[in-house]
């Protein structure tokens, strides 16, 4: 990898994504700047573009909005203000431009990158520069990260901010359903959201929501009689949520507000109604500092011939898209909409969009079938109780339901399958659980295998058709030891699927599991406060250990989110010359302006380097330089209400898995009964990259290390170099795995059928 000291990088932006970029920046021995005040900065030049330095950028992650500033600039759109800013960059030799903003900051970034040879022929006629400096900077490399509160930038699946609005507004409405819970009421939230209705949605699917009003998808006529008779219907409910975007309309265009549907609500229904409207409470934010580092790859290979690209998030991966691409889509919306072609408009929002309408929609019906298909369908948590577990068994009951089965819930874990602890569940008996932490059908460690013959019996006595599984490491133990029974019993040879949720994100076949968001949450902020909590003080070290088992997830990402000088854990191994170094690295790092240290350790990393060994030796090898504090973080990781994320996961994985039973059970139907012996009706459902995926337990067993509870590889220890690189350490990054530039055009827009064939395949992998 050649670094090169000829590429200078500009960053606009928003702190964690300013943060990552400036340090990779100078990682790779380009010089950054920081461009103040947005685009005007670029105009105005002077003091507004100052030299990066690593320190510069300490400190900032925690804090929300932008330390660098930001401006609507009505220079930049007229050509003479981007030839001022065209001159600035040239005197200082910069060639490469980062940006970060939304899709009017990124249109006119690609502008500028398109008329650049232009503005440097004019700069020179002018006599402003000279021929060799417009040589030595002949070209402009644009790359953009879409920071936007709505979430409206198509070919993203979340843009910088959304995440953190999302999390603002669930605690609103946490804090209006404790509050309502003890009076018969409806509530009316009307959430950011002029033209997309992403917060909307979403915040209507983690709440569970009785409606939701959104622009792409006005409701059908005489809407209001159905919402009225929807709202009368859920009264078995304390309490009714209905979200609205701001841009929500009727079919006939007239805009619906939150007032309009209040005094609907209190005219028909003479249901006590409150509405409440979230402005700008909603922004802030961090996202992860893999875009950054994208970014700055995405910078350091680019030729005249690559197009200005955007840097973005699809599932656990970063994407480069062609700009103008994510442009042309985004105001294809726009034009679907103003058009009345609204299935259109969703598709166009992308498959995560169209996947959340399509769940909702599911979710919100209340009438079950008329016809009962009489299959029972047992759901159990297995392990220790996690944040999101109760809105994947929300989800799995209410999808049941509408599928037409009998829906059993299972109480405390296996061993309460054996002991026959099984009740029905209504549709009712789970309203409210997608914010509840912890698990209300209670769980236990308890694995199936002392109670095989018990359990099977049970399965016989409650004809349970079949069984979902919702939990850790125990949960997909316990589903091995079930389909290793079935040649025994034959009562266990039913469709099973293990859904994934634990804090330590140890369960083989997911990359992610319900509830480790929320442990990552806590965490984060958790590091936070602690460095906080010693401003004004002297320089001081943190020790904090993590939980996870051996699994050293939670402490790598966490890591990565506070800007930790090192996280020890059990997959990458270190020993005492490890440790010195690191030490060595921290004393000397803490003899500048730094004065704060994060080091991070996972509860089994190392039986002998125990946390207070770690603190000891900090303590003793800093004197003079830094103290140091420990902090064991304990159970609250586990945390409390579930995150945005856990909540949406947990419901579209518990929606997917009974989908999935639904069908294996017609499968498997044969002469009258059910028998399921294959490996692939016994899976975990599990998300891969992308795609939410149903991998057989049975295939799974040769990619597990069942002595520490880990999958024998992770994706995320791939990040652990990037930690070391914003920590300052001199190493070498691997960039052969780098993200190439994808497009979006070609999986959005409807074809004719010849050619939507040939791309079927393509299009189904990124499905979900």
């Amino acid at each position: 990898y050649q670094r090169s000291s000829t590429k200078d990088i500009v960053t606009s932006g928003m702190n964690a994504a300013v943060r990552a970029t400036v340090r990779v920046g100078l990682y790779t021995g380009a010089k950054v700047y920081f461009v103040h005040e947005g685009y005007q900065g670029l105009v105005d030049g002077g003091d507004n573009i100052k030299l990066a330095t690593w320190e510069s950028v300490s400190m900032m992650l925690q804090l929300g909005g932008t330390v660098i500033g930001s401006a609507r600039c009505m220079d930049f759109r007229a050509r003479e203000g981007r030839m001022k800013a065209a001159l600035n960059l040239v005197k200082l030799g910069i060639t490469n431009l980062c940006v970060i903003g939304g899709d009017g900051s990124l249109t006119g970034a690609n502008q500028f990158r398109t008329e650049w040879s232009t503005l440097l022929v004019d700069l020179v006629k002018a006599g402003k520069i000279s021929d060799d400096e417009a040589k030595t900077s002949s070209h402009l490399n644009i790359v953009g990260m879409v920071g936007s509160i709505d979430n409206d930038f198509c070919g993203t699946d979340m843009t910088i901010g959304t995440d953190s609005a999302l999390h603002r507004i669930i605690e609103v409405v946490d804090a209006i359903t404790t509050t309502a819970q003890s009076h018969q009421r409806t509530f009316i939230l009307e959430v950011m959201g002029r033209h997309c209705g992403y917060l909307a949605l979403v915040t209507a699917l983690a709440c569970g929501a009785d409606w939701v009003f959104i622009p792409e998808m006005p409701p059908d006529e005489g809407w209001e009689g159905h919402l009225c008779r929807r709202l009368q219907r859920a009264r078995g409910c304390r309490l009714n949520v209905i979200i609205v975007a701001e841009g929500a309309m009727g079919r006939d265009g007239k805009p619906i507000g939150s007032e309009d549907i209040k005094k609907l609500v209190e005219k028909n229904l003479g249901f006590d109604t409150r509405t409440t409207v979230l402005g700008h409470v909603q922004r802030g934010g961090t996202p992860p500092p893999r875009m950054g580092v994208e970014a700055v790859m995405a910078l350091l290979e680019a030729t005249p011939e690559t197009p200005a690209c955007v840097v973005s998030l699809s599932g656990n991966q970063a994407v480069r898209l062609p700009l103008m691409e994510c442009v042309q889509v985004t105001k294809d919306v726009t034009t679907a909409m103003a058009e009345n072609r609204w299935e259109d408009a969703i598709k166009l929002r992308g498959k995560s969009f169209e996947n959340n309408w399509n769940t909702y929609k599911m979710l919100a019906h209340i009438n079950p079938p008329d016809t009962k298909s009489n299959i029972n369908v047992a759901i159990v948590n297995v392990g220790a109780p996690c944040a999101g577990m109760n809105a994947a068994v929300r989800s799995a009951v209410r999808i049941g339901i509408i599928q037409g089965h009998n829906m059993l819930a299972v109480h405390d874990g296996f061993e309460g399958l054996a002991h026959g602890n099984i009740v029905p569940i209504t549709w009712t008996g789970v309203s409210g659980w997608t914010g509840k932490g912890g698990s209300e059908l209670g769980t236990k460690r308890v694995l199936p295998s002392k109670y095989i013959e018990e359990i099977s019996l049970t399965i016989a006595k409650f004809n349970i058709h079949s069984l979902v599984i919702i939990g850790g490491f125990e949960a997909f133990m316990g589903g091995l030891e079930l389909v290793t029974a079935r040649e025994k019993y034959e009562e266990l040879c039913i469709p099973m699927v293990v859904i994934p949720a634990t804090v330590s994100n140890n369960v083989p076949g997911s990359d992610f599991s319900i509830g480790a968001d929320t442990a990552l949450n806590t965490i984060t902020s958790t590091c936070d406060r602690i460095k906080q909590s010693a401003a004004g003080t002297k320089r001081r070290v943190f020790i904090i250990e993590t939980m996870g088992g051996y699994c050293g997830y939670l402490a790598t990402m966490a890591g990565l989110a506070a800007g930790a000088d090192a996280a020890y854990i059990y997959e990458d191994k270190f020993g005492i010359r490890d440790l010195e170094m690191n030490v060595e690295h921290l004393v000397q790092k803490m003899k500048t302006d730094v004065k704060r240290g994060l080091i991070l350790r996972n509860e089994k990393c190392n039986a002998n380097y125990t946390t207070d060994f770690i603190f000891a030796l900090y303590s003793e090898e800093g004197k003079g330089v830094f103290d140091c504090r420990k902090n064991i973080l304990g159970h609250m990781q586990q945390g409390g209400t579930p995150t945005p994320f856990d909540r949406n996961f947990g419901t579209k994985m518990g929606s997917k898995a009974v989908l999935w039973l639904t069908e294996k059970l017609k499968e498997t139907y044969r002469h009258g009964r059910i028998f399921a012996n294959t490996p692939d009706s016994a899976c975990v459902l599990g998300m891969r990259k992308r795609a939410l995926t149903f991998q057989p337990l049975a295939e799974l067993n040769e990619q597990t290390d069942f002595e520490h509870r880990i999958p024998k590889t992770s994706w995320w220890l791939k990040l652990r170099p990037i930690m070391k690189i914003l920590a300052k350490y001199n190493i070498s990054l691997d960039t052969s795995e780098h993200a190439h530039m994808e497009h979006v055009i070609k999986k959005r827009v409807s074809m004719p059928a010849p050619l939507m064939k040939e791309h079927k395949e393509e299009v189904e992998e990124e499905e979900e």
